[in-house]
């Protein structure tokens, strides 16, 4: 098997506000939209994120009344502290404030309108500036 892409797939209740989430703060574009969905994805082939309405024909009957939860989507970037204070200036709540765990990861977190958290995690070495 060969993976040629990745990507996630959220049901959420308003998809309008989880795109603009999206679009406006984390760098994603429309690729594809139609009634109650849409595609996002990014230039530099970060994982590409759909959003589908509850209730969505598409989704087989058991899956169609739930919606994300319990999902964290995790980007690993750099310069996590200048992202977190980026989003915090462009008015995101920044849910779980930065922290460095003892084994050396650094994160972040924010919460999209319907509830999905995105988190931003940096890998610590001796001499990295936060």
């Amino acid at each position: 098997m060969q993976i040629t892409a990745s990507t996630v797939v959220l049901t959420v209740e308003d998809v309008a506000a989880s795109q603009r989430f999206f679009t406006t703060h984390l760098g994603y574009a429309e690729q594809l939209a139609a009634e109650g969905f849409v595609s996002l994805s990014r230039e530099d082939a970060a994982m590409n994120i759909v959003l589908l309405a509850r209730g969505h024909e598409v989704l087989p009957a058991e899956q169609r009344d739930r919606c994300a939860s319990g999902v964290i989507i995790a980007f690993t970037t750099t310069g996590i502290a200048r992202e977190e204070q980026r989003l915090a200036a462009e008015g995101v709540e920044i849910t779980m404030p930065l922290r460095e765990e003892p084994w050396g990861e650094r994160l972040f977190q924010v919460t999209d309108p319907n509830g999905v958290i995105v988190e931003f995690v940096e890998w610590a070495t001796d001499g990295d500036a936060a």
